[in-house]
This record gives C-alpha cells, sequence and structure tokens, in this order.
C-alpha cells in the first residue's frame, strides 16, 4: 500500500515543485544575462583593451574559473555580509551564476572575435568608423552569431548549475524536493529521479531549440571551436 500512497502524495506534492521551478527558470534567466551581458564585455575589453586590462580582466577568469561555484556562493551570501555588503539567497545565487558564466562566455566571444579577418576592422577604420563603432556595427553582429554553439553549451550548463542554489536556501526545485524527502522519506527515489526528469526536459528542450537558432543563423565558411 505503501507505493500508491507514495504517489499520491508525490501529486500532492507537485503545486511546491512547480514554485520550485519558477526559481530554478529566474535563476537560469537572470543568470545567463548577466553571464552573457559581462561575458562580451570582457571578451572585448580584452581583444581591443589596453594592455592593463586585458591582464585584469585575465586575472579575473582564471579567478573566478578557479572557484567552485558553491564556493562562490557562499563568498558571495556569507562572506560579503562582513564587510558590509548583503544580497538575498536569490540575488546572490544570480550572481554567483552570472559571473561563473561571464568568465567562460567570455572566452567564447574571444574566440569568435579571433575568427574574424583583422582586415575587417582595419577597412571599418578606413571608412572613417571610431573603434566603437567598428566593434559595435561590425565585429559584435558576427561575433554573436559564431557564438551560438559554445553559448548554447554554456546555457545548459548553467541551467543544471541552479541546483547548487540549495546550498545557500534558494528554494528551487532541489530544495523542494529536500523538503518532500524529509517530510516522507520514503519518496526519496521517486522524488530525484522526478527532478531528473524534469531537467531532462528542460535541457532537451533548451537543445533543441538552440540548435534550432544556430542552424538559423549560421555564418558559411566560419568556424569558432571554444571548449570549456
Amino acid at each position: 500500500m505503501r507505493g500508491p500512497l507514495a504517489l499520491d502524495t508525490l501529486v500532492e506534492s507537485l503545486p511546491q515543485l512547480m514554485d520550485g521551478l519558477k526559481y530554478t527558470l529566474g535563476l537560469t534567466a537572470f543568470g545567463i544575462i548577466l553571464g552573457t551581458s559581462l561575458g562580451v564585455l570582457l571578451a572585448v575589453g580584452r581583444s581591443y583593451g589596453t594592455r592593463i586590462l586585458s591582464i585584469i580582466i585575465m586575472i579575473y577568469e582564471k579567478v573566478i574559473r578557479g572557484i567552485p561555484l558553491l564556493v562562490l556562493f557562499f563568498l558571495i551570501y556569507f562572506g560579503l555580509p562582513q564587510i558590509g555588503i548583503n544580497f538575498d539567497a536569490f540575488t546572490a545565487a544570480i550572481l554567483g551564476l552570472g559571473l561563473r558564466s561571464s568568465a567562460y562566455q567570455a572566452q567564447i566571444y574571444r574566440g569568435a572575435i579571433n575568427s574574424i579577418p583583422e582586415g575587417q576592422i582595419n577597412a571599418a577604420y578606413a571608412l572613417g568608423m571610431s573603434k566603437f563603432k567598428a566593434i559595435r556595427y561590425i565585429i559584435l553582429p558576427q561575433v554573436l552569431r559564431l557564438s551560438i554553439p559554445g553559448w548554447s553549451n554554456e546555457f545548459t550548463i548553467l541551467l543544471k548549475d541552479t541546483s547548487l542554489a540549495f546550498g545557500i536556501g534558494v528554494i528551487e526545485l532541489m530544495r523542494q524536493a529536500r523538503y518532500i524527502q524529509v517530510r516522507d522519506p520514503d519518496l526519496v527515489l521517486i522524488v530525484f529521479l522526478f527532478i531528473a526528469l524534469i531537467y531532462f526536459i528542460l535541457v532537451f528542450s533548451a537543445n533543441k531549440t538552440l540548435r534550432y537558432v544556430e542552424k538559423r543563423y549560421q555564418m558559411a565558411g566560419y568556424q569558432s571551436e571554444v571548449h570549456r
């Protein structure tokens, strides 16, 4: 009799899991937006900035990539209050996800920049365009299209990384699953299998969608491969 009762309990907990899913999707959306925005700036700064700026960005990328995401969450959520900077758990998770993603995305965009012939920006200068306009109108549109494969990979990684936000108390999918499991230990297998299924559906759907976008905006003749 325990099996049917456990399934009934899981069904009753679906609204709770859906609330967690909303937080997971929110973390993914805000995290990837922050990571993309910073990643583009970092890539442009390292490729076209001064030597000092390039070195600073390089150090930032290496440091952030070298810190485990959960440790980064702890530093932001528990560490920064020690110097008077406070964030709620959700915001701290977004910052952690965004900062870490930016360090990886910067490599993706820099690889795309390096694949664009230097003659294009020189031609823009010859036409009287400033460096800012040349980067904005000539380089960035190509970089964003060339970066879609690498960005798609980073998106799915960030989506799965949101599960670590439960470590600082964000009530996302994993935290909600943990609440259900504590309330009814007999559900531990089925509830986490269900969570795994949700993540699989999200990742599979994202990959299919982004694959379509990649094919739609693919630039013939260019190859840009960036490995994490």
